[in-house]
């Protein structure tokens, strides 16, 4: 079966109404992204990065809802060996029915212990000290560890980064949807796939890329209608 390897961005998730910096002038939520994104804005001030992944989980999991390109690619399933690779921090491709997801910058509806990193809970979690989507600075795990969000902040190294590399070396199709191909390590992994492997681009905005990548201008849904069409062609 033809393995298809899909980089996902935050142009993903806009149709669902998922907040994002990326055409916010560098704000996010009203907050200046270093604020509530960088590792040291979570040094600095934990409450508040506790106070906003709250508020941003609470917002996914009661008014967002995958969009139908989260569902067309989960469909994708059907006909091939589909790997996601999403900047996202959200759960919109599990939810649409996606089984094979790998989050680059971590997942907003997880925390994990600030000491031992390997220790991730889903939310809501019975084992914290607060057991539904609200945590704060002084929430502990079963360990009496202190958590924070299970996010990939800026200035933290990426541990999914080299799992994913892998996937791209594996691509018998390559896609890469709603991302500026800015944000680095991710922008990185065009570099990674095989010599003659189709590559597809799906962004309303897109930057300027190699000639051998077909560009599809057009949002998530619209481009993503078009990708499986010429898959189903090809």
């Amino acid at each position: 079966m033809k393995k298809i390897v899909i980089s996902t961005g935050a142009g993903m998730s806009a149709e669902s109404g998922m907040p994002t910096y990326r055409d916010a002038g560098g704000l996010w939520e009203n907050y200046p992204v270093m604020q509530v994104a960088s590792h040291d804005g979570y040094l600095q001030n934990p409450a508040l990065i506790h106070d906003f992944y709250s508020k941003m989980r609470q917002k996914l999991a009661t008014s967002i809802k995958p969009n139908v390109a989260h569902k067309m690619l989960a469909g994708l399933e059907n006909d091939f060996d589909v790997r996601i690779i999403t900047q996202n921090v959200d759960d919109l491709h599990e939810r649409a029915g996606s089984s094979n997801v790998l989050h680059l910058h971590g997942e907003l509806m997880k925390v994990r212990s600030e000491k031992h990193p390997d220790r991730v809970y889903e939310l809501p979690c019975d084992q914290l000290s607060d057991k539904g989507l609200v945590t704060t600075v002084n929430t502990t795990d079963p360990y009496g560890d202190h958590v924070r969000p299970h996010i990939v902040f800026f200035g933290e190294d990426v541990p999914n980064f080299t799992p994913a590399v892998e996937l791209v070396e594996q691509a018998d199709v390559f896609v890469v949807i709603g991302t500026s191909l800015v944000v680095y390590p991710a922008a990185a992994l065009l570099n990674y796939v095989k010599s003659g492997t189709p590559i597809y681009y799906i962004d309303p905005k897109p930057v300027a890329v190699p000639s051998a990548v077909h560009v599809i201008a057009k949002k998530a849904s619209e481009g993503v209608a078009d990708l499986i069409e010429i898959l189903k062609n090809s």
